[in-house]
């Protein structure tokens, strides 16, 4: 146990990121006392019969009250609203961030219901599984992974120091990035991923040719693994692909112009642009396994336990 970082730390949404950093600081002692707020009357629920944290509120007010570290877990569709909503109840020299995977809509929605000596700093932990909810989370989800701060001008150099110790202490490397960079390098690494994860597995299962029985009768790695990400939280995508926009549309214009560009070579018989673009991307996978951006669990790390339970 280490000394306690903060007095009160409140998570505003316990889904897969706000139950997991709930149970990691709790795990590490970072805070005195930890509480949450979940507008589901079912998470409430989970959450104290999995004894997640001291107090579970309705409201998200009351959860942020008197708290020093105020974390907005919920979809960013919403984060500008709770904002609102808690923003009489922040303490002066509060540190409130999140862990969006928009920082440029964040901002936007979020900044202007800051109150004076309240210290925003956006926030987004790279990790995460297919899987959501209370139940779903675990005090590991951050180990070796990467958090990106991206302190706005004039952000106070102690708080996102205390900031930046919090996800250290939580297993993550900190890094900080500004936020329209930030919502440009998740585009491609992150979002349009999705987006063509829920594409495919749209189209397959359209396909007249096919049964949905086919399709995952003879799922290999590939599809596997493309439904597993097309199974992350309807609700948050959604408002990931709202918020980012701009930065996705640039880089499906970039993706579409690469794939007519393989369609051609597929259909010229090019197999040598074919084997060159291959070689290429099997080089990044490496270098992603380097970096220890990957597990050596089965399924990309996938939690079968939680899946047997849904």
């Amino acid at each position: 146990m280490t000394t306690p970082l903060f007095d009160r730390m409140a998570v505003i949404g316990l889904g897969l990121v706000g139950s997991s950093l709930v149970r990691i600081a709790r795990a590490k002692g970072l805070a005195k006392t930890i509480v949450a707020a979940d507008a589901s009357s079912s998470v409430r629920q989970q959450a104290e019969e999995l004894k997640l944290c001291d107090e579970v509120f309705a409201d998200a007010a009351q959860a942020a009250s008197g708290a020093d570290l105020v974390v907005l877990a919920t979809p960013v569709g919403v984060m500008g609203t709770v904002a609102a909503d808690i923003a009489p109840h922040l303490s002066a020299g509060a540190i409130l961030t999140d862990v969006g995977s928009v920082k440029e809509a964040v901002v936007k929605s979020v900044g202007p219901h800051m109150p004076k000596g309240v210290h925003f700093i956006p926030g987004h932990p790279i990790a995460g599984t297919e899987q959501s909810g209370p139940g779903a989370g675990f005090a590991e989800l951050f180990d070796g992974r990467w958090c990106i701060l991206t302190p706005l001008e004039g952000t106070d150099e102690a708080a996102l120091a205390k900031l930046t110790e919090f996800w250290n202490s939580c297993g993550s490397q900190v890094e900080l990035m500004e936020e329209k960079h930030h919502d440009l390098v998740l585009a491609i690494t992150s979002h349009v991923p999705h987006l063509i994860a829920y594409n495919i597995v749209g189209t397959a299962a359209d396909l007249e040719g096919v049964t949905q029985q086919e399709v995952i009768k003879y799922s290999a790695g590939g599809f596997r693994d493309f439904t597993r990400i097309a199974a992350s939280d309807p609700t948050m995508w959604r408002d990931v692909f709202l918020s980012n926009k701009d930065a996705v549309l640039e880089m499906l214009g970039r993706f579409s112009e690469d794939l007519t560009a393989l369609q051609r070579a597929i259909r010229w018989g090019d197999g040598e642009a074919l084997h060159k673009l291959f070689t290429h991307t099997r080089d990044i996978r490496r270098g992603i396994i380097d970096a220890g951006q990957e597990t050596d669990e089965p399924d990309f790390g996938r939690r079968h336990d939680l899946e047997d339970g849904e």
